[in-house]
C-alpha cells in the first residue's frame, strides 16, 4: 500500500506538472504570416540566449486577430497592419504600453522565376493580361494595401476581374510559384524568400498606406518570457535579424 506522506508528495508533483511546463514553454506568438523566415530566426537566436523558444504560429493577421478576441492564449501578437492591431487593441486585449511598430516592408510584383522576364515596359502593360494573385484585399493586410496601390495607379479596374484572391499572401506566393497566376502583388520580403519567383517591379510607397507591422503583449499572456522577448524584438539586435531579410524601418 502507498502511504500517506507518498501520496502527498505523488499528487503534489502531479499538481506542479503543467506549471512547471508552462515555465519551460517558450511564449506563444501569434504572427503574420509574412514574418515565418525572420520571426524563426529570432526565435533561434532568442532560444540561443538560454530561453525557451518560443511557440511560433503563422496566418493572415485578420484570422490571427479572430482568434485573439475568441480568446486564444496567447503571449504576443504580431500584425502586418496597423487596423487589426487597432482592433484587438479597441477590444482591451493588449497590456497597456506594449504596442510598439516592429518593422516595415514594400509591396513587389511576381512572376514564376520560369516565365521569361518582361523588362522594362509601364506596369499597365505588364498586367494587361493574365491572372494576378493577391491575398485577399477584403480582409488580409497585403491584399488592403496592394488594392490602394493598384488604385492609385489606376490599374484596379483594368485587373479585378482578374484577380485570384488568397487566404495570405503566402498563400498568393504559391499561387505564383505553382504557375496557378501569371502575377503577383506581395511583400518583398516574400519574393526575396522564394526561388520561384521573380520580382519585375516595386510599386511605389507613395501609392499606398505605410506598411507597419505592429507588435504587442496581450493581456491573456501567461509566459514568464513574453515581454523579455517582445523586448528582444525590438532591440537593436532583433531589428538586425528582420533587417537580413529584408525588412526595413516601420
Amino acid at each position: 500500500m502507498i502511504d500517506r506522506r507518498t501520496f502527498l508528495i505523488g499528487f503534489g508533483a502531479t499538481l506542479a506538472a503543467p506549471r512547471a511546463f508552462a515555465a519551460q514553454r517558450g511564449p506563444l506568438v501569434l504572427a503574420a504570416a509574412s514574418l515565418q523566415e525572420s520571426l524563426s530566426a529570432a526565435a533561434d537566436a532568442w532560444a540561443r540566449l538560454g530561453h525557451a523558444r518560443p511557440v511560433l504560429s503563422f496566418a493572415a493577421s485578420s484570422a490571427l486577430a479572430r482568434q485573439v478576441a475568441a480568446g486564444a492564449a496567447a503571449d504576443l501578437f504580431i500584425s502586418a497592419d496597423e487596423p487589426w492591431m487597432d482592433d484587438v487593441q479597441r477590444r482591451g486585449l493588449i497590456v497597456p504600453g506594449s504596442r510598439a511598430d516592429l518593422v516595415g516592408n514594400r509591396l513587389v510584383v511576381v512572376q514564376p522565376a520560369t516565365a521569361q522576364a518582361p523588362g522594362k515596359v509601364p506596369l499597365s502593360r505588364l498586367l494587361a493580361s493574365g491572372r494576378v494573385a493577391l491575398a485577399d484585399p477584403a480582409s488580409v493586410p497585403a491584399g488592403r494595401y496592394a488594392q490602394a496601390s493598384l488604385t492609385r495607379l489606376r490599374l484596379w479596374d483594368a485587373i479585378s476581374s482578374r484577380v485570384v484572391r488568397a487566404e495570405n499572401v503566402r498563400a498568393a506566393l504559391a499561387l505564383v510559384e505553382r504557375g496557378a497566376a501569371e502575377w503577383g502583388v506581395v511583400y518583398a520580403t516574400d519574393a526575396r524568400a522564394s526561388g520561384r519567383v521573380r520580382a519585375v517591379r516595386m510599386l511605389p510607397a507613395e501609392s499606398h498606406p505605410p506598411i507597419r507591422y505592429p507588435l504587442a503583449r496581450l493581456k491573456a499572456s501567461t509566459s514568464p518570457d513574453a515581454e523579455g522577448f517582445r523586448r528582444f524584438l525590438l532591440s537593436g539586435a532583433g531589428k538586425a535579424i528582420f533587417a537580413r531579410f529584408g525588412f526595413t524601418a516601420p
